[in-house]
Protein backbone atom coordinates (compact mmCIF):
# COMPACT_ATOMS: atom_id res chain seq x y z
CA UNK A 1 0.00 0.00 0.00
CA UNK A 2 2.80 2.38 0.99
CA UNK A 3 4.77 1.53 -2.14
CA UNK A 4 1.70 2.09 -4.34
CA UNK A 5 0.99 5.43 -2.68
CA UNK A 6 4.60 6.47 -3.13
CA UNK A 7 4.49 5.60 -6.83
CA UNK A 8 1.25 7.53 -7.23
CA UNK A 9 2.76 10.63 -5.64
CA UNK A 10 5.81 10.42 -7.87
CA UNK A 11 3.50 10.08 -10.88
CA UNK A 12 1.51 13.17 -9.84
CA UNK A 13 4.60 15.20 -9.04
CA UNK A 14 6.00 14.41 -12.48
CA UNK A 15 2.88 15.19 -14.47
CA UNK A 16 1.43 18.16 -12.54
CA UNK A 17 4.23 20.54 -13.63
CA UNK A 18 3.70 19.35 -17.19
CA UNK A 19 0.02 20.15 -16.89
CA UNK A 20 0.73 23.69 -15.68
CA UNK A 21 3.49 24.13 -18.24
CA UNK A 22 1.03 23.13 -20.93
CA UNK A 23 -1.15 26.17 -20.10
CA UNK A 24 -0.37 28.77 -22.68
CA UNK A 25 -2.22 31.87 -23.86
CA UNK A 26 -1.62 30.65 -27.39
CA UNK A 27 -4.10 27.82 -26.77
CA UNK A 28 -6.74 30.05 -25.22
CA UNK A 29 -10.04 31.33 -26.56
CA UNK A 30 -12.27 34.30 -25.79
CA UNK A 31 -15.66 33.69 -24.23
CA UNK A 32 -17.22 33.86 -27.68
CA UNK A 33 -14.90 31.10 -28.88
CA UNK A 34 -12.37 33.16 -30.80
CA UNK A 35 -8.90 31.68 -30.79
CA UNK A 36 -6.40 34.32 -29.73
CA UNK A 37 -2.67 34.70 -30.00
CA UNK A 38 -0.43 36.19 -27.35
CA UNK A 39 -0.26 39.38 -29.43
CA UNK A 40 -4.09 39.54 -29.57
CA UNK A 41 -4.31 39.08 -25.81
CA UNK A 42 -1.65 41.67 -24.94
CA UNK A 43 -2.80 44.26 -27.47
CA UNK A 44 -6.35 43.95 -26.19
CA UNK A 45 -5.09 44.38 -22.63
CA UNK A 46 -3.06 47.45 -23.63
CA UNK A 47 -5.93 49.01 -25.55
CA UNK A 48 -8.35 48.56 -22.65
CA UNK A 49 -5.84 50.15 -20.29
CA UNK A 50 -5.74 53.19 -22.57
CA UNK A 51 -9.54 53.24 -22.80
CA UNK A 52 -9.67 53.23 -18.99
CA UNK A 53 -11.66 50.00 -18.98
CA UNK A 54 -8.86 48.28 -17.04
CA UNK A 55 -8.06 50.22 -13.88
CA UNK A 56 -6.14 49.89 -10.62
CA UNK A 57 -3.74 47.25 -11.92
CA UNK A 58 -0.48 46.99 -10.02
CA UNK A 59 1.51 44.99 -12.55
CA UNK A 60 1.41 44.19 -16.25
CA UNK A 61 0.38 40.56 -16.90
CA UNK A 62 3.51 38.42 -16.91
CA UNK A 63 2.71 37.16 -20.40
CA UNK A 64 2.69 40.72 -21.73
CA UNK A 65 5.78 42.40 -20.30
CA UNK A 66 7.86 41.69 -23.42
CA UNK A 67 5.04 42.93 -25.64
CA UNK A 68 4.63 46.13 -23.61
CA UNK A 69 8.38 46.68 -23.67
CA UNK A 70 8.43 46.38 -27.45
CA UNK A 71 5.47 48.73 -27.77
CA UNK A 72 6.96 51.58 -25.70
CA UNK A 73 10.16 51.34 -27.75
CA UNK A 74 8.34 51.12 -31.07
CA UNK A 75 7.46 53.47 -33.89
CA UNK A 76 3.80 52.89 -33.02
CA UNK A 77 4.32 54.39 -29.56
CA UNK A 78 5.89 57.46 -31.18
CA UNK A 79 3.06 57.73 -33.72
CA UNK A 80 0.45 57.45 -30.94
CA UNK A 81 2.24 60.13 -28.91
CA UNK A 82 2.62 62.45 -31.89
CA UNK A 83 -1.07 62.13 -32.74
CA UNK A 84 -2.07 63.02 -29.18
CA UNK A 85 0.04 66.19 -29.23
CA UNK A 86 -1.20 67.12 -32.71
CA UNK A 87 -4.78 66.87 -31.46
CA UNK A 88 -3.86 69.29 -28.67
CA UNK A 89 -2.83 71.86 -31.26
CA UNK A 90 -5.92 71.25 -33.41
CA UNK A 91 -8.08 71.86 -30.36
CA UNK A 92 -6.11 74.94 -29.33
CA UNK A 93 -6.37 76.43 -32.82
CA UNK A 94 -10.06 75.74 -33.34
CA UNK A 95 -11.73 75.82 -29.94
CA UNK A 96 -9.76 78.07 -27.58
CA UNK A 97 -10.47 81.78 -27.42
CA UNK A 98 -7.13 82.82 -25.98
CA UNK A 99 -7.17 86.19 -24.20
CA UNK A 100 -3.37 86.55 -24.27
CA UNK A 101 -3.45 88.38 -20.93
CA UNK A 102 -1.02 86.05 -19.13
CA UNK A 103 -3.81 83.89 -17.72
CA UNK A 104 -4.29 81.41 -20.56
CA UNK A 105 -2.79 78.18 -19.20
CA UNK A 106 -2.02 74.60 -20.14
CA UNK A 107 -1.13 71.93 -17.58
CA UNK A 108 1.43 69.17 -18.15
CA UNK A 109 2.25 66.13 -16.07
CA UNK A 110 5.98 65.29 -16.00
CA UNK A 111 6.76 61.57 -15.86
CA UNK A 112 6.01 59.88 -19.19
CA UNK A 113 4.49 63.13 -20.37
CA UNK A 114 7.49 65.47 -20.60
CA UNK A 115 10.22 63.12 -19.38
CA UNK A 116 10.34 59.43 -20.23
CA UNK A 117 10.87 56.83 -17.49
CA UNK A 118 11.29 54.08 -20.07
CA UNK A 119 15.06 53.95 -19.36
CA UNK A 120 14.20 53.00 -15.76
CA UNK A 121 11.71 50.34 -16.78
CA UNK A 122 14.13 48.97 -19.37
CA UNK A 123 16.40 47.94 -16.51
CA UNK A 124 13.62 46.92 -14.12
CA UNK A 125 11.05 45.20 -16.32
CA UNK A 126 8.21 46.85 -18.20
CA UNK A 127 5.63 46.89 -15.44
CA UNK A 128 5.87 43.19 -14.60
CA UNK A 129 6.86 43.86 -11.00
CA UNK A 130 5.26 46.10 -8.41
CA UNK A 131 7.05 49.43 -8.42
CA UNK A 132 9.75 49.86 -5.79
CA UNK A 133 9.09 53.52 -4.97
CA UNK A 134 12.37 54.02 -3.10
CA UNK A 135 14.40 52.67 -6.00
CA UNK A 136 12.35 54.64 -8.50
CA UNK A 137 12.73 57.92 -6.62
CA UNK A 138 16.47 57.32 -6.35
CA UNK A 139 16.49 57.07 -10.15
CA UNK A 140 14.42 60.26 -10.49
CA UNK A 141 16.88 62.04 -8.23
CA UNK A 142 19.68 61.28 -10.68
CA UNK A 143 17.90 63.26 -13.41
CA UNK A 144 18.05 60.54 -16.04
CA UNK A 145 14.62 61.08 -17.57
CA UNK A 146 14.77 61.74 -21.31
CA UNK A 147 12.71 64.29 -23.23
CA UNK A 148 9.67 63.00 -25.10
CA UNK A 149 10.11 64.65 -28.49
CA UNK A 150 6.50 65.39 -29.38
CA UNK A 151 5.68 66.70 -25.90
CA UNK A 152 8.68 69.03 -26.12
CA UNK A 153 7.44 70.30 -29.48
CA UNK A 154 3.98 70.95 -28.02
CA UNK A 155 5.48 72.63 -24.96
CA UNK A 156 7.43 75.04 -27.14
CA UNK A 157 4.53 75.70 -29.50
CA UNK A 158 2.22 76.59 -26.61
CA UNK A 159 4.83 78.94 -25.21
CA UNK A 160 5.19 80.65 -28.59
CA UNK A 161 1.42 81.32 -28.56
CA UNK A 162 1.59 83.03 -25.19
CA UNK A 163 0.10 80.16 -23.19
CA UNK A 164 1.39 79.82 -19.63
CA UNK A 165 2.80 76.35 -18.91
CA UNK A 166 2.01 74.87 -15.49
CA UNK A 167 3.58 71.56 -14.43
CA UNK A 168 1.69 69.46 -11.87
CA UNK A 169 3.52 66.28 -10.92
CA UNK A 170 3.05 63.58 -8.30
CA UNK A 171 6.79 63.76 -7.66
CA UNK A 172 7.62 64.66 -4.08
CA UNK A 173 8.81 68.13 -3.13
CA UNK A 174 12.29 66.99 -2.15
CA UNK A 175 12.90 66.13 -5.82
CA UNK A 176 12.35 69.73 -6.94
CA UNK A 177 16.00 70.55 -7.63
CA UNK A 178 16.66 67.29 -9.49
CA UNK A 179 13.41 67.72 -11.45
CA UNK A 180 14.25 71.27 -12.55
CA UNK A 181 17.75 70.21 -13.62
CA UNK A 182 16.39 67.23 -15.56
CA UNK A 183 13.76 69.36 -17.32
CA UNK A 184 16.19 72.12 -18.26
CA UNK A 185 18.85 69.68 -19.43
CA UNK A 186 16.19 68.00 -21.59
CA UNK A 187 15.23 71.24 -23.32
CA UNK A 188 12.26 72.44 -21.25
CA UNK A 189 12.48 76.11 -20.34
CA UNK A 190 10.13 78.91 -19.36
CA UNK A 191 7.30 77.22 -17.48
CA UNK A 192 5.20 79.48 -15.24
CA UNK A 193 4.77 77.08 -12.35
CA UNK A 194 6.01 73.73 -11.02
CA UNK A 195 3.77 72.07 -8.43
CA UNK A 196 5.08 69.01 -6.56
CA UNK A 197 3.57 66.98 -3.72
CA UNK A 198 4.17 68.22 -0.20
CA UNK A 199 4.09 65.78 2.75
CA UNK A 200 0.47 66.83 3.38
CA UNK A 201 -0.47 66.03 -0.23
CA UNK A 202 0.73 62.46 0.21
CA UNK A 203 -2.26 61.76 2.44
CA UNK A 204 -4.66 62.04 -0.51
CA UNK A 205 -4.90 60.32 -3.87
CA UNK A 206 -2.97 61.66 -6.84
CA UNK A 207 -6.25 62.53 -8.56
CA UNK A 208 -7.42 64.66 -5.61
CA UNK A 209 -4.01 66.29 -5.16
CA UNK A 210 -3.95 67.33 -8.82
CA UNK A 211 -7.58 68.48 -8.74
CA UNK A 212 -6.85 70.64 -5.68
CA UNK A 213 -3.83 72.12 -7.48
CA UNK A 214 -5.99 73.00 -10.49
CA UNK A 215 -8.60 74.56 -8.24
CA UNK A 216 -5.96 76.81 -6.73
CA UNK A 217 -4.76 77.83 -10.20
CA UNK A 218 -8.32 78.71 -11.22
CA UNK A 219 -8.76 80.68 -8.00
CA UNK A 220 -5.62 82.57 -8.97
CA UNK A 221 -7.27 83.61 -12.22
CA UNK A 222 -5.82 81.09 -14.67
CA UNK A 223 -7.98 79.73 -17.48
CA UNK A 224 -6.87 76.12 -17.93
CA UNK A 225 -7.57 75.30 -21.57
CA UNK A 226 -6.07 71.83 -21.58
CA UNK A 227 -4.08 69.17 -19.79
CA UNK A 228 -1.65 66.64 -21.21
CA UNK A 229 -0.84 63.58 -19.12
CA UNK A 230 -0.21 59.86 -19.35
CA UNK A 231 -2.72 58.98 -16.57
CA UNK A 232 -6.42 59.72 -16.27
CA UNK A 233 -5.77 60.92 -12.72
CA UNK A 234 -4.12 63.97 -14.29
CA UNK A 235 -7.44 65.35 -15.53
CA UNK A 236 -10.52 63.25 -14.70
CA UNK A 237 -11.46 64.85 -11.36
CA UNK A 238 -13.22 68.22 -10.98
CA UNK A 239 -12.48 71.01 -11.43
CA UNK A 240 -11.61 69.85 -14.92
CA UNK A 241 -10.12 71.85 -17.72
CA UNK A 242 -11.87 72.36 -21.02
CA UNK A 243 -10.09 69.30 -22.48
CA UNK A 244 -7.83 66.55 -21.24
CA UNK A 245 -5.50 64.66 -23.60
CA UNK A 246 -3.88 61.35 -22.74
CA UNK A 247 -0.54 60.03 -23.90
CA UNK A 248 -0.08 56.26 -24.14
CA UNK A 249 1.28 54.46 -21.08
CA UNK A 250 0.49 50.78 -20.45
CA UNK A 251 3.34 50.26 -17.96
CA UNK A 252 1.60 51.39 -14.76
CA UNK A 253 -1.57 52.92 -13.34
CA UNK A 254 -1.82 55.90 -10.99
CA UNK A 255 -5.16 56.71 -9.35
Amino acid sequence: MGKALSCSLVFLCFFMPLAFADWNILTQKTRSGLRISLKNYCESWRMNVELHNIRDFQVVPAECTDYIGKYVRSTQYKVDSERATEECLVYLSTSCNLKKDGKDAWVFDIDDTLLSTIPYYKNNGYGGNKLNETDFEDWLGKGKGTALEYSLNLFNELKSRGVQIILISSRREYLRSATIDNLVNSGYHGWAGLILRSPADELVSVAKYKADARKQLINNGYRIWGILGDQYSSFDSPPSCTRGFKLPNPMYYVA
